[in-house]
């Protein structure tokens, strides 16, 4: 059985005041393009479908253009969880006259886990839809008071699902939340926290917890990678959605599971319209036709300048030839003073303006204060004192 895992689509994501759907439809349209020609037997979405509980007209009718024609025209089934940007009763509402089309969506928790059966020509593959739920209402639904996080909710689902499986045939999980094993998982800042309370790790669900799967398609983690063991995994995001993903490999992850049940996976890589990423320089070394010309201009970008001096409308200038610049900074040398040490250091009080003024120079910019550059402070500094003595 060939299945394609994605997760984390956030239908109707901003990103720096930036609207990202047109964005996505042109990945989306890429993924219908991919299906279409590979023929998975079965599309898996492991959660963040919207990217917040009341999403915006435009995403709803995007995600309804997308799967009607992975539907209807492609006839590929499609099961969907909700994960914990999307509202569990919008994405609920209507899955059961829509399994007859074969989508399959699973929004709100419910003490029976929800198995959908997908044939191939080996017999059956069994897929348990958990929807993320918090530690609190599992406890409720499932009337476990052992239950007080996520790994022991986690690990209450998986033995209600243990006691009637049958674990000689092919059983897959779609889960959203943070998996991991020994290693800590790989991060990113596009990715909302599952509990604001929730401190030491409290969010973590042991990998173990899914021994026996054949394979566990996870969602949240917006990065493509192993969740310490490799069938089970993380698909990652669709596309970047901050500038923490600039080194992430976006895509889809193509699993393949023959008769015996054995696994193998693959990455692959979605067409995108315009990328993220970071570029560093002088402000007219970047402004070089010479340096862009192999690039797209078009891309999301972070810029670092690294001018000396003040710069004049440098956002404006460099709109003029990469218009999605959605943060600008400029390099400073990281202090390497500790909390309670300023600029000023020991003996504030006995230096003069002009030495403050140094210090801080230095720390902040990590050069030299030039004698040139002394002379013109000690200046303005001087014609400063002059107009507050009113001379």
């Amino acid at each position: 059985m060939k299945i394609f895992h994605t997760g984390d689509w956030h239908i109707g994501k901003i990103v720096n005041q930036v609207h990202m759907t047109q964005d996505q439809e042109y990945v989306l349209q890429n993924l219908i393009e991919v299906m279409e020609t590979e023929k998975p037997d079965v599309l898996i979405i492991t959660g963040d479908i919207y990217d917040r509980a009341v999403p915006p007209v435009e995403a709803v009718e995007l995600l309804n253009k997308v799967l009607s024609k992975i539907l209807i025209e492609l006839q590929i089934p499609v099961l969907i969880i909700s994960g914990n940007h999307d509202s569990p009763d919008r994405l609920d509402f209507g899955n059961q006259i829509l399994q007859a089309k074969g989508l399959h969506i699973e929004g709100r928790f419910h003490k029976e886990v929800r198995k959908v059966i997908i044939e191939d020509g080996y017999g059956p593959v069994n897929f348990y839809l958990i929807p993320y739920a918090s530690p609190a209402l599992v406890k409720d639904v499932l009337g476990r008071e052992d239950i007080d996080d996520y790994d022991s909710a986690m690990k209450a689902v998986v033995e209600s699902i243990q006691e009637k499986w049958d674990s000689k045939q092919r059983n897959v999980i779609l889960s959203h939340g943070f998996v991991r094993g020994i290693s800590e998982p790989e991060l990113s800042e596009s990715e909302k926290p599952l509990s604001l309370t929730s401190v030491g790790g409290a969010d973590y669900v042991n990998v173990n917890n899914f021994q026996g799967f054949t394979y566990t398609a996870l969602g949240h983690l917006h990065g493509p990678q192993s969740a310490g063991q490799g069938v089970v995994r993380y698909a990652g995001s669709l596309l970047k959605y901050s500038f923490s993903e600039t080194a992430q490999k976006k895509g889809i992850t193509v699993v393949d599971i023959n008769s015996d049940g054995n696994v193998q996976y693959s990455h692959k890589p979605l067409k995108i319209l315009r990328d993220m990423r970071k570029i560093k320089g002088q402000l007219q070394a970047l402004l070089d036709p010479s340096v862009y010309k192999d690039t797209n201009v078009n891309d999301y970008l972070h810029v670092t300048l690294t001018d000396e001096g003040e710069l004049l409308e440098a956002m404006a200038k460099l709109r003029q030839v990469y218009p999605n610049v959605l943060a600008l900074e400029f390099d400073a040398k990281e202090r390497s003073a500790g909390e309670n040490k300023t600029s000023a250091g020991e003996g504030y009080k006995q230096k003069t303006k002009l030495e403050l003024f140094r210090d801080f120079y230095c720390d902040i910019t990590g050069k030299e204060f030039t004698p040139e550059k002394e002379s013109l402070v000690s200046k303005v500094i001087e014609d400063v004192d002059k107009e507050e003595r009113g001379a």
